[in-house]
Formats: C-alpha cells, sequence, structure tokens
C-alpha cells in the first residue's frame, strides 16, 4: 500500500502583503501564519511525514517553538525562487525515503484554513485515481474579462470553472517527472505542471474557508475563521 506525505513549499517572501516579514511567519491569533498547515496536516493519521521546504538562509523558523509536531516534522533548506522550484528541490531532497508510488500532498503555507476533514476527504478520492486530484471550490462569482485601462472587455462564461485550492495530490514519481520536464516553462500549481504531460487530476470539493492569505486584509478573515474553529 502507497503512504501518504505532506510538503509545504514556504520559501516565499509574499511581497503583496507590503511587508518586511515573509507573509509565512506573520502573527495569526498569536502564531506564524504556516503554523496551521502544519498543524492540520500533522493531525492527519493517514499521514507519515510532513516536509516544510523553507529558503537556504531562513532565520525565522527557528524562533518558534515546533516541538508539539516533532514526530512528523521536517524542515528541508531548499527552497527556490519560484513555488514550483521549492517543490521541485524539496521533492529532490526526499528522494530516498518517499516510493516512486508513494502519494505526496502539497499545501500552500498561506491557507491557514485547511482542516483534517479536507484532507481526509482528499486522500479518501483521490488514493485510487490513476494520475491524482486537487482540492477546488466552483466558480460561483460573475467573472469579467478587463482591458488595459481597467474596463470590462466581455463577461466569462463560468460553466465548469472551479477555483485550484490544495492540497494538490499526485503520486510521487509522477509529480518529480513533471516538474522536472519544465524546462524554461513556469506554472503556478502542480496540476499545472501535470497536465502539460497530458493527464487530467480529479476536482475534490474543497471549502471557502481553505482560502489562500494573499493581501493584508485577508489576515483579519483568516482569524475569524479559525476563532469560529477554536
Amino acid at each position: 500500500m502507497p503512504n501518504y506525505f505532506a510538503l509545504i513549499p514556504a520559501a516565499g517572501s509574499g511581497s503583496r502583503m507590503g511587508g518586511e516579514t515573509p507573509k509565512q511567519y506573520l502573527s495569526v491569533l498569536g502564531r506564524p501564519l504556516i503554523h496551521y498547515a502544519v498543524a492540520a496536516l500533522s493531525r492527519c493519521s493517514r499521514i507519515e511525514r510532513v516536509y516544510v521546504v523553507l529558503a537556504p538562509h531562513d532565520k525565522l523558523w527557528q524562533t518558534f517553538d515546533w516541538s508539539a509536531f516533532s514526530t512528523k516534522l521536517q524542515v528541508l533548506y531548499c527552497g527556490g525562487a519560484e513555488r514550483f522550484e521549492s517543490v521541485r528541490n524539496g521533492l529532490d531532497a526526499i528522494r530516498a525515503e518517499v516510493g516512486f508510488e508513494d502519494w505526496v500532498l502539497v499545501h500552500d503555507a498561506a491557507r491557514s484554513g485547511l482542516s483534517v476533514e479536507l484532507v481526509d476527504r482528499l486522500i479518501t478520492e483521490v488514493g485510487a485515481d490513476p494520475f491524482g486530484g486537487l482540492l477546488a471550490v466552483p466558480v460561483a462569482d460573475t467573472l469579467k474579462r478587463a482591458d488595459a485601462d481597467n474596463r470590462v472587455l466581455r463577461t466569462e462564461p463560468r460553466d465548469g470553472l472551479w477555483q485550484a485550492q490544495t492540497p494538490q495530490m499526485f503520486r510521487y514519481g509522477l509529480l518529480q517527472r513533471a516538474l522536472s520536464l519544465l524546462g524554461g516553462a513556469v506554472v503556478t500549481d502542480e496540476a499545472q505542471a501535470v497536465e502539460r504531460m497530458g493527464f487530467q487530476a480529479k476536482l475534490v470539493a474543497g471549502d471557502m474557508s481553505n482560502f489562500k492569505v494573499t493581501y493584508p486584509q485577508d489576515i483579519k478573515l483568516a482569524e475569524l475563521i479559525l476563532g469560529g474553529k477554536a
């Protein structure tokens, strides 16, 4: 039977937040933002280990207490300039510990609303899939295409459109190969890399609480969601 591993790329600076502190270390209810992703994945009994990929010269990680997750957590100081590079470097670093057919769940450090229930749902629905899958939610809002002056060019149909979330779950061997074949291409998530190989990932219904903290005002929303779960 394949094993399940989680990988959190956290080497970025979160430039859209507008501050000097990398986004993953911003305080949310008194804890660094990344704490909540680590906690949710560590609490999932089906996950063997949680890997966090940091920038090589990261100094902030060690200023926080991670002892509560010590039995599952492992830090890798091999992050790249882009998210997909951090994932690729992380996969290379764990080559000796993860089997070719094992599953890897890649999760954004900035998605603090992830629950154990969502992780279990993803594993259950994708565990027998030949390609892999990801959490996502159907697009509900009307979509507008803008021109160069930010005026509405046209309204885009939303039928069949989903908003991708994480974790995104793929076999170790498939994901490693997909990322290694990118060449100079840039992808924004693991599913896109796998798409480039001609494979179709399965969409699994997620939850809007699993949103990605991107802008300063998102911190307050994350605190409201997490406060409601307490």
